[in-house]
C-alpha cells in the first residue's frame, strides 16, 4: 500500500479533501530521506577494504617495497589514525559522547586494525615478542580498552574483549563462541566461566554506577554466552554438575531480570534458552530410561506449548507497551 492509495482512500471516504491529500503528498515527497545507516554500513566497508587490500599489495610487493618501508607506512598511518581521533573527539565523559564528528569513530576503528597489522608483520618478520604471545596480545588489548573508554566506541571495546579471551586462549564472538573454542580441554572451562562472569559483572556494575552504562550490554552479551556456554559444557560431561548446575541456573536467573529490566528480548532469549537447556538435561538425567521415555513425549509436548506461549506473550513478560 503506497502513500497514494492512501491518501486517494481517504479522499474517497470524504475524510479528507483533495487539497489536504495534495498538501500530505508533496510533504511526502518533499521530506528528508535518511541515508544514515546507509552511509555506516559503507564505512564499515571502506575500512574493511582498505586494511585488506593493503594488505594484499604489502603481501605481493614485499620483495620490492622493503619491509622497513612497509613498517613505516603502517605505523605512520597507525600513528595519523590516533592522532586524528585525539585532535577531533570529546573529552572523557562518563555518560555516552555525542560527538559531533561521526567520522572519528571510524577513523578509530581503522588505527586499531592497522595497529594490530602493524604488530603482527613485526611479529612475523623480526620476531618482536619471541614466544611471549600472552604479551602480544595483551598490549592491543590494554590499547583498545583505554581508546574505547576514552573516545567511547563500542567497536574498540569488542576487540578489546575479544583481545582479552585471546589472551586466556578463548574465542569470544557470540557466532564462533562454541565452535573455535576446545572445551574437551577442561583447562579453557574455568578461565571461560570466569571471564565470562567477570565480563557479565562489569556490565552490570557500569550499568548501576552509571559508568559508561551503554557498554554495558556488549559487556553482558559476549561474557554471558561465554559463561553459559561453558557452565553447560561442564555439566554435560564433568563430574562436578552441582556446581555447573547452579552457575548456569545462576547466569540464566540474571539475565531474566535484565531482561525485564532493560526490556530486552535478547537477553530473556539468553536466559530461557540456556535455562531450559539445562533443567531438561538435569530432569532427564536423574530419570531412569523407562521414565525418561514415558516422560519425554508429554514434556517435549507441554515445554513446546509453552514456549509459543512465551513468543505470544514476549511483550507483556518485558513491560513493553503495544
Amino acid at each position: 500500500m503506497t502513500t497514494k492509495s492512501i491518501l486517494n482512500s481517504l479522499t474517497g471516504k470524504g475524510i479528507i479533501s483533495a487539497q489536504q491529500a495534495d498538501s500530505i503528498a508533496s510533504f511526502e515527497g518533499e521530506k528528508a530521506f535518511s541515508v544514515h545507516g546507509e552511509l555506516r554500513a559503507i564505512l564499515y566497508v571502506g575500512i574493511l577494504l582498505f586494511s585488506s587490500g593493503a594488505g594484499v599489495l604489502i603481501y605481493e610487493n614485499i620483495d620490492t617495497i622493503g619491509h622497513q618501508a612497509i613498517i613505516a607506512a603502517i605505523a605512520l598511518i597507525t600513528a595519523g589514525c590516533f592522532y586524528y581521533t585525539y585532535k577531533h573527539s570529546q573529552p572523557y565523559t562518563h555518560g555516552q559522547a555525542d560527538d559531533p564528528n561521526k567520522l572519528v569513530g571510524y577513523v578509530l576503528l581503522l588505527g586499531c586494525s592497522t595497529f594490530l597489522g602493524l604488530e603482527g608483520y613485526l611479529q612475523f618478520q623480526y620476531n618482536l615478542f619471541g614466544t611471549r604471545y600472552g604479551l602480544a596480545a595483551i598490549i592491543p588489548t590494554a590499547l583498545f580498552f583505554f581508546c574505547a573508554y576514552r573516545f567511547d566506541h563500542r567497536g574498540a571495546l569488542s576487540m578489546a574483549i575479544t583481545g582479552l579471551a585471546s589472551w586466556l586462549g578463548l574465542t569470544i564472538a557470540p557466532l564462533s563462541v562454541l565452535s573455535a573454542n576446545d572445551f574437551s580441554d577442561g583447562k579453557l572451562i574455568i578461565p571461560a566461566i570466569a571471564l565470562g562472569s567477570v565480563l557479565t559483572a562489569v556490565g552490570w556494575i557500569s550499568e548501576e554506577q552509571n559508568v559508561k552504562k551503554h557498554f554495558a550490554f556488549t559487556y553482558m552479551l559476549m561474557g554471558g554466552n561465554l559463561a553459559c556456554i561453558a557452565a553447560q559444557i561442564e555439566l554435560f560431561n564433568h563430574s562436578a554438575k552441582l556446581l555447573y548446575f547452579f552457575i548456569g541456573i545462576a547466569l540464566c536467573c540474571f539475565f531474566v531480570l535484565r531482561a525485564r529490566r532493560a526490556q530486552s528480548l535478547l537477553f530473556l532469549l539468553m536466559g530461557t534458552v540456556y535455562g531450559y537447556c539445562i533443567v531438561t538435561y538435569v530432569i532427564f538425567t536423574n530419570l531412569g530410561a523407562d521414565a525418561a521415555l514415558g516422560l519425554g513425549i508429554f514434556y517435549f509436548l507441554f515445554s513446546s506449548v509453552g514456549v509459543i506461549y512465551f513468543l505470544l506473550n514476549f511483550k507483556k513478560f518485558l513491560g513493553i507497551k503495544k
